[in-house]
C-alpha cells in the first residue's frame, strides 16, 4: 500500500503542452496534488515535483519535451532536497517505458488513462528512488472524479467525452486517447450546475469530436440535447471544442441558435480545401459539403465567428490543391484560423506517403495562407467597429497593467482601459461593456460603458 503522506508539504510545478484536454488534465493532476497536501510552485527551481503534460500531435512537441526535461538537470536543489520529474499526457501514453531510455532524469511516466494514479506513482518514486511507469490502454473514467484545481474562478473546462473514432490519416490522437467514451449526461449537467453555484460564468465543453457525443451509448448523437440541458443550468457562456464537420447535425445548429448561453462562435476544422486531399486525410467530407455546412450555420447564426484548423503540406499536396485551400479560406471568411505545416507522426497512415515537395515550397504556401487568414480575420472584426460588446474580464494586458483584457461572446480578445478609480484585480471574472473604437486582426479595443457586473 502506497504511503501518500510522503507527498505532504512537497512543492510541485506543472508545464502543459497542447490542447485544451491537456490543460484540463493538468487541472485534475493539480487538484489531486493539492488534496494530498502538496503546494503549487511558480517556477520549476522551487519545485520538488516537476510534471510535463505532453502533446504528440506535432513532431516539435517531442523535441520540446526533451529540451525541457534536460533543463531540469541544471536546476538548483529542490526545497526537500529530492526532485522527482514526471512526464504525463500523450507522449507518455504513446512511448511509455521507452521514454526512460532517452530521458535519464525522468522518474515517473503516466499515460492519458492513468492520471488518477499520479499520487501513488510520485509517492513511490520518493519512497524507493526507483522509476515508475503506468500506461493503461483502457480509460477507467476515474479522472473525471478527481479533485480539480481550476486556473480561474470564472471559467471551467468540462470534458464531456474522451477519445476519438475518426482516424484521420495524419492524426495520432485515437492511438493515444483511445476510442470515444461519453460521460453520462446527468453527470455533466450536475457538474456544470455545481460550477455555476461556485461562481463560474463560462464553460468550455471538451471532446475530440463533441458532435458525436452519446453515439457510443448506442444512440444517435445527443450533443444538441446536451447543449440545451447545459443551457438550463444558468451558466452564462457556453463554448465547445472540437467539432468535426461530418457530424455537425441540423439539430445541433438549431440548439446553438436557440440556447442564449451558447456563444456565437464555432471552431470547425476543415484541414484542407481540396476534396482530393480531404479524401487522403480520411476526413469523410468534400470541399462543397464543408462550404454548404458553413452556409447553413450562417443562415441560422448570421454573426457567428467561424474558426478553423488548416494543414499545409500534407503529403502529395499540389499547387492546385493548395489554391483550393486558399479559395476556401476566402469563401468561408474565417474569423480566425490555426494554420500548421504537416508533421509526420510515426504509426499513422499518412506517414507512409512519400512526398517530394521541397520544404521551401511548403513554407512559401504556408506564408501565403497566413496572409489570406489575416485578411479574413481583419475583415470579420471590422463589423464590430462602433458596436458595444460585453467583455468577460480575464486580467490585464501583458504589455500594460492599466489595460484590461478579456473575451467577447465571439471569443475575440478585447482590450479596454481600467475604468477610472477602479483596481483591475477585483474586476477579473466580471463582465464589462466595451464600445469598440479599434478593430485589428487579432483583437478589439475601446472604452468602457457602465459598471462591471
Amino acid at each position: 500500500m502506497t504511503d501518500l503522506s510522503i507527498l505532504s508539504g512537497k512543492t510541485y510545478f506543472i508545464r502543459t503542452f497542447g490542447c485544451q484536454m491537456n490543460l484540463h488534465d493538468s487541472e485534475r493532476v493539480s487538484g489531486l496534488l493539492d488534496s494530498l497536501g502538496c503546494l503549487q510552485a511558480l517556477d520549476p527551481k522551487d519545485a520538488d515535483i516537476v510534471i510535463f503534460m505532453t502533446c504528440c500531435v506535432r513532431e516539435a512537441a517531442d523535441t520540446r519535451l526533451y529540451g525541457q526535461c534536460s533543463s531540469c538537470k541544471s536546476l538548483p536543489a529542490s526545497p526537500s532536497g529530492r526532485r522527482v520529474v514526471a512526464v504525463g499526457g500523450c507522449i507518455a501514453q504513446r512511448d511509455g517505458e521507452g521514454l526512460l531510455t532517452n530521458l535519464d532524469n525522468v522518474d515517473v511516466i503516466f499515460g492519458t488513462h492513468s492520471i488518477a494514479h499520479v499520487g501513488d506513482l510520485l509517492a513511490d518514486a520518493f519512497a524507493d528512488g526507483d522509476r515508475h511507469v503506468r500506461v493503461e490502454e483502457i480509460d477507467s473514467g476515474a479522472a473525471t472524479d478527481m479533485p480539480w484545481h481550476r486556473e480561474t474562478a470564472y471559467h471551467a473546462w468540462v470534458p464531456i467525452m474522451t477519445g476519438c473514432n475518426n482516424f484521420c490519416s495524419y492524426c495520432i490522437v485515437p492511438y493515444v486517447r483511445g476510442r470515444e467514451k461519453s460521460r453520462p449526461m446527468e453527470e455533466i449537467v450536475d457538474e456544470v450546475t455545481g460550477l455555476v453555484r461556485q461562481g463560474v460564468r463560462s464553460v468550455t465543453l471538451l471532446g475530440q469530436n463533441v458532435n458525436s457525443y452519446g453515439r457510443d451509448h448506442g444512440s444517435a448523437p445527443r450533443f444538441a440535447e446536451l447543449l440545451r440541458r447545459v443551457g438550463e443550468t444558468g451558466v452564462e457562456r457556453i463554448y465547445f471544442t472540437s467539432s468535426h464537420p461530418k457530424d455537425l447535425l441540423p439539430e445541433t445548429i438549431d440548439a446553438m441558435a436557440e440556447v442564449p448561453a451558447v456563444m456565437p462562435q464555432l471552431h470547425l476544422a476543415v484541414q484542407s480545401g481540396s476534396s482530393r486531399i480531404l479524401k487522403l486525410m480520411n476526413r469523410k467530407y468534400a470541399r462543397e459539403q464543408y462550404l454548404d455546412l458553413v452556409d447553413r450555420v450562417r443562415d441560422r447564426i448570421p454573426d457567428i465567428a467561424l474558426t478553423t484548423d488548416i494543414i499545409v503540406g500534407f503529403p502529395g499536396e499540389t499547387e492546385e490543391d493548395f489554391e483550393q485551400t486558399v479559395t476556401l479560406v476566402d469563401d468561408a471568411k474565417f474569423a480566425q484560423a490555426f494554420t500548421f505545416i504537416y508533421s509526420k507522426r510515426a504509426g499513422t497512415p499518412a506517414a507512409k506517403i512519400d512526398d517530394p515537395t521541397p520544404r521551401s515550397v511548403i513554407q512559401q504556401r504556408f506564408d501565403r495562407l497566413v496572409r489570406h487568414v489575416e485578411t479574413t480575420a481583419f475583415d470579420y472584426n471590422q463589423r464590430f467597429l462602433g458596436a458595444t460588446v460585453p467583455m468577460l474580464i480575464e486580467g490585464t494586458s501583458k504589455k500594460n497593467d492599466a489595460v484590461l483584457q478579456g473575451k467577447s461572446p465571439w471569443n475575440q480578445t478585447v482590450h479596454c482601459p481600467v475604468p477610472a478609480g477602479m483596481d483591475a484585480r477585483p474586476l477579473i471574472g466580471k463582465i464589462l461593456d466595451v464600445r469598440v473604437d479599434t478593430a485589428r486582426t487579432w483583437y478589439l479595443s475601446g472604452s468602457s460603458l457602465g459598471d462591471p457586473r
